[in-house]
């Protein structure tokens, strides 16, 4: 009965994702994230807004039910985005900071999340181990979204002109990157420090 509970949950966050992701697709293709001179920007708003959901859904106990392994292992797509990412770099789409040449070092995560998880399935993995990866993690993630942020036309923090600027991702498909890859990482963070809590 519990498995048959767990199944629709997961099917009912499934669909709320998918809205969530058509939603920001519509708003990124109208030039609506676009409007930096707005205040609060509509980006800020909507990033605020995912995060919200993303605490709520983390800490609302739907998915207690995953394995620490699981949760560990499912952040290992943090390596073949950072890649993806350098290349945006490379090709001039992304300013340098967010790549792991500039300031970004999160592809450390996603590397280690392989390690870290197999060990965690196999039950070698000790609790000082997953806390540890868990903060190294966390702070790699909150860097990149600080540095991604200070790239904004907003702050400006690394330069005004075109190539240091964060504006890719108010187009889509780019706005998955703040939208739904960086909340799925959150998620996983909060959802392992609340099991390593228990």
């Amino acid at each position: 009965m519990a498995g048959l509970v767990a199944y629709a949950s997961g099917w009912r966050i499934g669909w709320a994702i998918a809205g969530v992701m058509g939603v920001e697709y519509f708003a990124a293709s109208q030039g609506v994230l676009k409007e930096w001179e707005r205040l609060p920007p509509a980006l800020m708003v909507m990033m605020l807004v995912v995060v919200a959901l993303t605490v709520w859904l983390a800490f609302s106990g739907r998915l207690d039910h995953l394995p620490v392994a699981a949760i560990v292992l499912s952040q290992a797509f943090r390596l073949p985005l950072e890649l993806v990412m350098h290349r945006a770099y490379v090709e001039g789409i992304m300013p340098k900071q967010m790549s792991y040449s500039g300031c970004n070092f999160d592809i450390v995560t996603g590397a280690t999340a392989i390690v870290v998880g197999a060990m965690a399935a196999r039950g070698t993995a000790p609790r000082w181990l997953l806390l540890v990866w868990n903060l190294m993690g966390t702070l790699l993630l909150l860097t990149i979204v600080a540095i991604a942020i200070a790239s904004t036309p907003i702050f400006e923090f690394f330069g005004a002109e075109a190539h240091q600027l964060n504006t890719w991702v108010a187009d889509p498909p780019y706005v998955w990157l703040p939208g739904v890859l960086v909340p799925s990482a959150l998620l996983g963070h909060l959802l392992l420090w609340r099991r390593l809590r228990g």
